[in-house]
């Protein structure tokens, strides 16, 4: 059997360990593999494929990003493009395509799925935000990041008497933000799906101010909505294939923190932490999950389930359909953004 491994979106510490876990299995029993360069681009047009051998997959496991590459081309956007896919995995005579991505990435593996195409997919995205799994790659290792930026963000914030506010990384879902927040013991957490007034945010700090906490750190995600703001025009501001505005342009960071000192008259500093959470080396969380899904996909293969994908349920890994997994964001429950409240 002849299977192909393409990597889509944004990059994510762990899609090596999964690459490795899919060619491992496949050489286990004889099979090739093929890797595709930069996502849906190395399908798209001429095709981009180069042979996989056992000595590419050795060494990876801890390498941060990906050996194959990445990018944001979307073939949904074309019907021409998505023809064109189809007819370079036949070309390249690729029994099937394992595609290792995020919502934009999982959502044209569902319609190549849908219109035939042998295709099976792996969760990965650090927002952690799909769907049906449990656990996504990239997340817990985009965490790690997080929560070592705020304990060291705390020794700052001390000596100083200052109030950090911490940007990291969620468009639509806050998970980023609540659990790095959470395990770094932040002061304030701000997410998209709870959006708050920014009187309530000085008013929080004051109060925090008035017990005697002479610092405070305030974790928000890059896609919150900060009622009392000032609204932020990205009209015009360049968009991604999948129609997605860098976030970072907004600066909701800076700008809530400079509300924060104009209003409370608090210090207040500014850290971006940005494509830190995406690189360097995956957790052992994330080199462990990301083999496990990465095997049971070269497993959904062999049985042509196309159209699947394997997703963590507690301890086991178990196949569900691609639709379902890229039917909607997975939010934040309220239940565990009332549990971080307790610790502010």
């Amino acid at each position: 059997m002849r299977v192909g491994i393409l990597t889509g979106g944004g990059d994510a510490a762990g899609l090596n360990a999964a690459i490795r876990a899919v060619a491992r299995k496949a050489f286990a029993v004889g099979g090739e593999v093929v890797g595709v360069r930069n996502g849906w681009a190395g399908l798209v047009g001429t095709a981009d494929l180069r042979p996989i051998i056992p000595r590419d997959v050795s060494g990876i496991l801890a390498q941060g990003g990906t050996i194959l590459g990445s990018s944001r081309v979307n073939p949904l956007a074309d019907p021409a493009a998505l023809e064109r896919v189809r007819a370079n995995l036949a070309e390249g005579g690729l029994d099937a395509l394992v595609a290792i991505g995020g919502d934009d990435t999982l959502k044209v593996a569902n319609a190549l799925a849908a219109a035939g195409a042998p295709v099976v997919g792996v969760p990965k995205t650090m927002d952690n935000d799909l769907q049906v799994t449990e656990y996504c790659i990239g997340f817990d290792s985009a965490v790690a990041v997080v929560t070592e930026a705020v304990d060291r963000l705390h020794t700052t914030a001390a000596s100083h008497h200052r109030v950090m506010v911490v940007e990291v990384m969620g468009r639509d879902t806050g998970w980023v933000a609540l659990m790095g927040g959470l395990a770094g013991g932040a002061d304030m957490i701000v997410i998209p799906e709870f959006p708050v007034e920014l009187a309530a945010i000085a008013g929080h700090l004051e109060e925090r101010r008035a017990q005697g906490k002479d610092f405070s750190i305030l974790v928000i995600a890059e896609g919150a909505e900060v009622g009392g703001l000032a609204a932020f025009d990205l009209s015009g501001a360049p968009r991604d294939a999948f129609g997605h505005v860098q976030l970072s342009r907004r600066g909701i960071g800076e700008r809530v923190a400079q509300e924060i000192e104009a209003q409370t008259g608090f210090e207040t500093r500014t850290t971006v932490l940005g494509h830190t959470q995406r690189g360097g080396s995956p957790t052992p969380y994330d080199r462990i999950w990301a083999t496990r899904v990465g095997a049971v996909a070269y497993d959904l293969v062999v049985q042509g389930r196309f159209g699947e994908i394997p997703v963590k349920r507690g301890d086991d890994v178990v196949p569900a359909a691609i639709a379902d997994v890229v039917a909607g964001p997975r939010r934040v429950p309220a239940a565990l953004y009332e549990l971080a409240r307790i610790f502010y």
